[in-house]
C-alpha cells in the first residue's frame, strides 16, 4: 500500500524557467526529475498526495509574468508551477484526511505533492462520477460558472445571454445553466467545429465563429435583435467593447476572465464605456475563491444535473506530466476543445 511507504521516490515536476512576455511557449517551462518523501514531516498537519489529474487554466498565464499584483502572485523561477488537480492521499498528518482519500484542490504540477495547507483541498463526495470531472465541471471551473452566473449575473427566465469563449471549461457550463434557467443563449468560439458543438452538444440557441466575423457589433446585433441582458465575459477586449453596444437597459456583465489580453504587452482599451451610463449597465468582476465556502451545495446540485443528464461536459485530456507545458500553451491558441487537463497517473 502507498500509505505504508515512507521512502523517497522519483518525482517529475514542471518548473518555470523564465518569466513570460507575449505568448507563452513550451520552452518557458521545463520538466525536471527530483525526489520526494512520501512521509509527512513529524508534527506537520499536512498531507502527501499522488496527483492523478492536473488542470490547465488561462489564469495560470498571468502568474507566469513578473508583476506586483498581490491577488495573482507570480510563479517563482525554478520552482514547481501550482494548479488545481485531483489527487489520492498517500499519507496524512491531518485529522480530516486519511491515506486513500480522493481529493481535489490546489496542488502542484508534479507526480507527488506535500500539501502544507490541506484547507485548500476538498474530499471528493461523488467518486462514482469520472474523477477527472473534479478538474472541471465539479471543480474550480464548475464553481466559477455556477457562482458567476447565478450570484453575479443574477439571471431571470427569458433573459438574453451571451457567453464568450463558450466552448471552454467555464463557458460550456454557463450556457447550459442559462438554458436550464429558461434563457436564450448565444456563444462565441474560435472554430466552426466548436460552434457546431455549442449548438448540437451543449444546446446553445445560436453561436458564431468570432475569427470569421470582421464586425463583432454587427454579428451581435444579428444574434440579439432584442439586445443582451447578460454578457458572461471570458475574453475582454474588442468582444467586451462590442457587447456593451448591444446591452439592453439594466444589462449585467459578469467579468470572469480576459484571455484575449493576457499575452499583450499593452492591453486594449474599451471605447464604449458611455453605454454603461446610458443603459445603466452593471459590470462586475469576480473570483471563484470568494465562493469556495458554497462548494458543497454546488457539488450536490451539479452532480445531480450530471446524473440526470441535464448537463453534458467535454474534456480535452493529454497523457503524462511531460505534456503539461504543451497543454497549457495550447489554451492560448485555441487548440483544446472543452476542458483542458492532463492525466498524470492511473486512478
Amino acid at each position: 500500500m502507498e500509505a505504508a511507504v515512507a521512502a523517497e521516490v522519483s518525482n517529475k515536476r514542471v518548473i518555470l524557467k523564465r518569466h513570460v512576455t507575449g505568448f507563452p511557449t513550451e520552452d518557458d517551462m521545463e520538466v525536471v526529475t527530483a525526489t520526494v518523501s512520501l512521509a509527512v514531516p513529524p508534527g506537520l498537519a499536512a498531507v502527501v498526495v499522488k496527483n492523478l489529474y492536473l488542470s490547465c487554466d488561462p489564469y495560470m498565464r498571468r502568474r507566469m509574468t513578473k508583476h506586483s499584483e498581490p491577488s495573482y502572485p507570480e510563479f517563482v523561477l525554478g520552482e514547481v508551477i501550482t494548479t488545481f488537480g485531483v489527487s489520492k492521499v498517500v499519507e496524512s498528518g491531518h485529522p480530516d484526511f486519511k491515506a486513500g482519500d480522493l481529493v481535489w484542490g490546489m496542488t502542484a504540477c508534479e507526480e507527488y505533492t506535500l500539501i502544507n495547507k490541506p484547507g485548500s483541498i476538498f474530499k471528493i463526495n461523488h467518486p462514482e462520477l469520472p474523477l477527472s470531472y473534479y478538474t472541471g465541471v465539479l471543480g474550480m471551473p464548475g464553481l466559477t460558472a455556477f457562482s458567476g452566473f447565478f450570484n453575479v449575473a443574477k439571471p431571470k427566465k427569458g433573459d438574453y445571454v451571451f457567453v464568450s469563449a463558450a466552448s471552454g471549461a467555464v463557458g460550456q457550463l454557463v450556457g447550459q445553466l442559462a438554458k436550464i434557467t429558461g434563457c436564450y443563449v448565444v456563444g462565441s468560439a474560435g472554430s466552426d467545429e466548436k460552434v457546431n458543438l455549442l449548438k448540437t452538444k451543449f444546446g446553445f440557441d445560436d453561436a458564431f465563429n468570432y475569427k470569421k466575423e470582421h464586425d463583432l457589433n454587427a454579428v451581435l446585433k444579428r444574434c440579439f435583435q432584442q439586445g443582451i441582458d447578460i454578457y458572461f465575459d471570458n475574453v475582454g477586449g474588442t468582444m467586451l467593447d462590442a457587447a456593451l453596444l448591444n446591452m439592453r437597459l439594466h444589462g449585467r456583465v459578469a467579468v470572469c476572465g480576459m484571455i484575449s489580453q493576457y499575452n499583450l504587452e499593452h492591453p486594449e482599451g474599451v471605447r464604449n464605456l458611455a453605454c454603461v451610463v446610458t443603459k445603466r449597465i452593471r459590470i462586475e468582476g469576480f473570483r471563484v475563491i470568494e465562493y469556495f465556502g458554497t462548494y458543497r451545495k454546488f457539488e450536490e446540485e451539479m452532480a445531480g444535473h450530471l446524473k440526470e443528464g441535464n448537463i453534458t461536459y467535454m474534456e480535452d485530456v493529454a497523457e503524462g506530466i511531460e505534456k503539461v507545458p504543451a497543454a497549457l500553451v495550447g489554451l492560448f491558441y485555441g487548440r483544446n476543445i472543452g476542458k483542458q487537463l492532463v492525466a498524470i497517473a492511473p486512478e
